[in-house]
């Protein structure tokens, strides 16, 4: 998918956007408010619409397939927004503004929650008629604000780092390293090889897009700071803040980290992957199907593990990803939407994309399912990641917090802007943005 250059749409999402910020009144009387509908008030059947970033896998068309067999009547259709999740955010919004009923069932990431709830663009779901309690904890917390439940999880998500079990073997290494000076010292010993050469050490994701905002609040939590903290009051102008962000300064500076990342999003990530040019890649789990692919699609299929991501003196924090099925405030057939979502959520269903894809299940049975552990064995290590990671921040203007969080954190990891400076200015961002 690529941006759509349609006309008009400039001037709709600067009014999307500027309706966005200013979200988080309990009264919900703001700009952008829409008929919201209440927990009790899902009525309406007929065709819906599941409006999703792309798909790479198919599985999600084989799953609306298998809906649409058995309710002729209530017929999905997905509709695919672009790859990049800030492209995703700015069209749900720019549909939501404009109070529009073309999207029905929202695929949203984890942490839009806030901002889609606290403006009235979702729908209250009846949790009595929601089987939360079979999921991962960690995860039910991402679909609700207020106590109220407002998007159902569907797949979650973990940071995870992707190590070529090869290279490190023929480096005479036999596991994963669990702080990033072993992480560096392993990329030493393996560039020393004949094989090592012309691979890179290490990547994350730290173009200029959600994915930066990602790859800082995991280097962040790793060294014990926090981006914004439990009370909702932004906390980077910390030494431990200042030790994540000079891990990923000095990563590009030192040469461990190739400069090309500046301009690469997840996807290009990947692709260097499948292409045998890096050694350790922190990445989603999707990827660990598509690296195994045996189609030749992949050269390093078979040559690697996954392991969680490391820290500075042990593990580190992974951030919490992930995506919740959200019914829009302004769908006409809600009814129909509300099933539609418990059809998606089912334990078969995850099961079944689950093993189609590697997403990760919201279904906490499942890692324990012997199924899914003979194709996946670092289940273990995945549901432990995911019970265990932090979430980037919480907060009901999220578009305007994470863009600014990317363009200070841009600003130092290309030398624009020394380190310190750059977290002294995003504190100055984030107070403005996270103050009432």
């Amino acid at each position: 998918m690529r941006r759509t250059p349609l006309a008009g749409v400039a001037a709709g999402l600067a009014l999307a956007l500027a309706a966005a910020g200013c979200g988080g009144g309990d009264d919900g009387k703001k700009s952008g408010s829409g008929n919201a509908a209440g927990a009790g008030q899902l009525t309406g059947r007929g065709p819906i619409t599941l409006v999703s970033g792309k798909d790479r896998s198919g599985n999600m068309q084989k799953m609306v397939d298998a809906w649409n067999a058995a309710h002729p009547s209530e017929q999905a259709k997905i509709v695919e927004l672009p790859d990049e999740p800030n492209d995703q955010r700015q069209q749900m919004i720019q549909n939501a503004t404009t109070r529009s009923d073309a999207y029905t069932v929202l695929n949203l990431d984890v942490v839009w929650t806030a901002e889609f709830a606290a403006n009235r663009w979702l729908a209250e779901l009846p949790k009595a008629q929601l089987d939360t309690g079979k999921l991962l904890p960690a995860t039910v917390t991402t679909g609700e604000y207020r106590g109220r439940l407002f998007a159902m999880p569907l797949t979650s998500d973990s940071g995870l780092l992707f190590y070529r079990t090869d290279l490190l073997k023929k480096a005479g290494i036999d596991q994963a390293p669990t702080t990033w000076a072993e992480m560096w010292s392993d990329c030493d010993k393996v560039k020393a090889l004949p094989e090592g050469k012309g691979v890179d050490c290490f990547l994350t994701e730290v173009g200029k897009t959600e994915g930066l905002t990602v790859s800082a609040a995991e280097a962040i939590n790793s060294a014990g700071g926090t981006i914004v903290d439990a009370e909702g009051k932004p906390s980077v102008g910390t030494p431990q803040a200042k030790a994540g962000l000079d891990f990923l300064v000095n990563a590009i500076k030192d040469g461990r980290m190739p400069k090309a990342a500046l301009t690469l999003d997840g996807e290009g990530g990947r692709r260097q992957f499948q292409a045998g040019k890096l050694l350790f890649h922190r990445q989603w789990p999707y990827q660990y199907d598509l690296a195994n692919a045996d189609d030749g699609s992949s050269k390093v299929a078979g040559k690697f593990a996954v392991a969680p991501i490391p820290g500075p003196n042990g593990p580190g924090a992974a951030n919490l990803g992930g995506h919740n099925y959200a019914i829009s405030a302004f769908a006409k057939n809600k009814a129909s939407a509300l099933d539609f979502i418990k059809f998606m959520a089912d334990v078969k269903q995850q099961k079944a994309n689950a093993l189609a894809t590697s997403q990760a299940p919201t279904v906490a049975s499942l890692y324990t399912d012997p199924d899914m552990i003979k194709k996946y064995p670092f289940l273990p290590t995945l549901q432990k990641a995911i019970e265990n990671a932090k979430s980037r921040p919480v907060v009901v203007k999220y578009g305007d917090v994470t863009a600014a969080i990317q363009g200070s954190v841009y600003d130092a990891l290309g030398g624009k802007t020394a380190p310190d400076k750059a977290l002294t200015d995003l504190q100055s961002k984030l107070t403005q943005l996270t103050t009432p």
